[in-house]
């Protein structure tokens, strides 16, 4: 018997972001805040409360917001490599555009540009 996969696991509602595969070398702990925020974001109120979502959200984009020189460079850089990785894999227009902007819409490194 095989193991289940993510979308086999996860209750009806809840908002699971795609698995990105480590030859991309896109920075483990940037996944796991991608992975966390689409789950707040996206999950359906039946599966997890909205109220204390939006605040946990909200301290996962403050930290992110620290970001400085080359932790923020790097996290510029792993968000143009999940876009091309994206457009190659076809993934659907909105799931690429979150990739785009997430930066931008969470004010990311707006004051070091």
């Amino acid at each position: 018997m095989s193991d289940p996969t993510p979308e086999e696991e996860s209750p009806e509602g809840a908002a699971v972001f795609p698995m990105i595969p480590a030859e991309l070398g896109v920075h483990p702990l940037l996944l796991a805040v991608l992975h966390a925020y689409v789950f707040l974001e996206g999950s359906d109120p039946g599966v997890l409360n909205g109220t204390v979502a939006e605040e946990a959200m909200e301290y996962l984009v403050t930290y992110l917001q620290r970001l400085t020189g080359p932790d923020l460079k790097r996290v510029r850089e792993d968000f143009a490599t999940l876009v091309a990785f994206a457009k190659s894999e076809k993934w659907p227009k909105q799931q690429v555009r979150f990739l785009q902007d997430f930066l931008s819409e969470n004010a990311i490194g707006e004051s070091s540009k």
